[in-house]
């Protein structure tokens, strides 16, 4: 199980995810441009002393994180307000990638094609979204919480 971040553009959201994947195990991947540098004071705060142990691969472009993955064969399941699946009703593999949106854009239409599924974390209607590190968390906790108990 790993987690993709497309795009990503609030410095503090990519290093509490990024955080949460250390501490899950989860191996990350940050899909480029990002709207900051890594070396950004307000990422490495929010990433604290967890970002040495974390897998982290960027991938320069869409195009090249998706060469990537089918040569991997990984499955990619795409958050997001537009879906109708609830992520609580799908089924996870450990080879998911569980792909989060830019914050300010979300995802482009090629990204929307491109997913195997397209999943939505249901929210009380005239409200927007959830924080994408605290949809992370959800859906990471999901997902995990399913490949520990199969039979659920």
């Amino acid at each position: 199980m790993q987690i993709a971040l497309f795009q990503p553009d609030i410095a503090q959201n990519t290093g509490t995810i990024l955080r949460l994947c250390a501490c899950l195990g989860m191996a990350a991947h940050i899909i480029e441009p990002a709207g900051f540098p890594f070396s950004d004071r307000l990422f490495r705060r929010a990433g604290m002393d967890y970002l040495d142990h974390v897998s982290v691969t960027r991938h320069d472009s869409w195009s090249k994180f998706e060469d990537w993955r089918a040569t991997q064969g990984y499955r990619l399941l795409l958050f997001t307000t537009k879906a109708a699946t609830d992520y609580r009703d799908f089924h996870y593999q450990t080879a998911d990638i569980l792909l989060f949106g830019r914050e300010s854009a979300g995802v482009t239409d090629a990204v929307v094609e491109a997913a195997d599924a397209r999943l939505v974390i249901p929210i009380n209607a005239g409200l927007r979204s959830l924080n994408v590190a605290m949809t992370a968390a959800m859906a990471a906790g999901e997902a995990l919480r399913q490949l520990r108990n199969p039979q659920v």
